[in-house]
């Protein structure tokens, strides 16, 4: 067990009690999010999972589907089997990674492509290296969960892709998007919200974890120095060093093209770069980045929370954004219980326990299941957001609850 010497005895037994319960109740609430999705969320129609389900409930059966969203899926309930062991979270994996091989698939230039629509036919066949890099994610975690031995070779081809057809051997890092047959595209946003570059954070912030869960699996060296690489790229080319925040967009040379802070990506990214030093086991790399990782966090806590303990979702333009949405309270919850592992500083334990109680009240939808896209300053929900589409899935809040577990018994022992 972590213990602060700072902290007092009844003190510290408050945080053991509210750790015990915020793990149980972690549990209770991924088994809820788990059943949506396999109850739900699946079309038992056309295959696979549904394209939209609207914030309350309503499901639209000729949605288009996203590789991203299926690629998250099925990482999502391969890694709910591995931690759980529950035989039906197998079975829905299984389903989803055939139903990805069959319609995301590009059987003659190789990758995922974008977009099919709800029969599974293609209808956006270009080539994100963002969807490469979710599809790294998922096939790996299938492997890792089911010894599946082909899905570790699409994991692996996908991971040659993004270094030959991807990567910027000049500058470093990768950029964002190719056309179907691997040619140059003008259009490089990940989303219409996006800035037309060709570089990203978010985009290399998703390649550095499925490399990361891929060299769980695969410790290939040539991978490891990927790794490294891209942990590089963060610390000099990504970090503002002024305020301790991420730089969102650039241009091929690194230079600077955005203002906007995500404090859901700030927080999220300190505990997947932590996660990255740590997997590939280079203690040199580990202290930089922790120091890297809590400077993240300070940062957040100072900036991007707001008095109810949530955060906010962006800055930009002296205004904030102060939409709390679900996936920036999930990734949180993580990034401050991971933080606190570096750090046993009870400012952060506290963060973790306030965020978990504003999602318990305000933005787990405890009528049609699953989580609020987002809800407002106040707390309340926006329900014309989706519940279920392109950019909505389990991927984050389940993720969240199982690595809560997961460090809160790190902590106790």
């Amino acid at each position: 067990m972590i213990i602060n010497p700072k902290i007092d005895s009844k003190s510290q037994e408050v945080i053991d009690t509210g750790l015990a319960l915020l793990s149980h109740e972690a549990s209770s609430e991924l088994e809820n999010l788990l059943n949506f999705w396999s109850t739900e969320a699946l079309d038992t129609i056309n295959g696979g999972f549904l394209g939209e389900i609207d914030g309350s409930g309503h499901k639209n059966n000729k949605a288009s589907k996203g590789s991203v969203l299926n690629s998250r899926i099925l990482w999502t309930f391969s890694a709910a089997y591995r931690t759980t062991k529950n035989s039906n979270y197998k079975a829905i994996a299984e389903r989803q990674y055939q139903y990805i091989i069959d319609h995301f698939w590009d059987h003659k230039h190789g990758g995922l492509i974008w977009e099919v629509d709800h029969l599974g036919n293609p209808i956006n066949k270009r080539k994100q290296a963002y969807a490469q890099g979710f599809g790294i994610y998922a096939f790996s975690e299938f492997y890792r969960a089911t010894n599946n031995q082909e899905s570790l070779k699409y994991a692996k081809s996908l991971y040659n892709i993004l270094e030959d057809k991807f990567s910027d051997a000049e500058y470093t890092g990768y950029v964002e998007a190719l056309k179907e047959d691997w040619e140059d595209i003008k259009d490089m946003r990940l989303s219409n919200k996006d800035l037309n570059y060709p570089k990203s954070m978010n985009t290399h912030l998703h390649i550095l974890e499925p490399y990361t869960n891929l060299y769980r699996v695969w410790p290939n060296e040539a991978l490891k120095q990927k790794i490294t690489e891209l942990l590089h790229v963060f610390q000099n080319k990504i970090i503002d060093k002024k305020s301790g925040h991420f730089n969102l967009f650039f241009d091929m040379d690194w230079s600077k093209k955005s203002t906007a802070i995500s404090f859901g990506h700030d927080i999220e990214g300190a505990w997947l770069l932590h996660e990255a030093a740590q997997v590939i086991q280079d203690k040199t790399i580990i202290k930089h980045i922790q120091k890297t990782a809590i400077q993240l966090v300070e940062s957040t806590l100072k900036k991007g929370r707001d008095k109810d303990g949530a955060l906010f979702n962006e800055y930009d333009n002296n205004k904030y954004d102060t939409d709390k949405h679900w996936w920036v309270q999930a990734e949180a919850m993580v990034g401050f219980l991971d933080a606190y592992l570096i750090d046993p500083n009870q400012d952060y334990l506290e963060a973790v326990l306030n965020i978990w109680t504003f999602i318990k009240t305000n933005v787990i939808d405890t009528i049609h299941g699953e989580w609020f896209w987002r809800v407002d300053e106040t707390g309340k929900p926006v329900t014309t957001d989706n519940k279920l589409g392109f950019w909505k899935c389990p991927y984050h809040n389940s993720r969240a609850l199982m690595e809560t577990i997961e460090r809160i018994e790190l902590i106790k022992n």
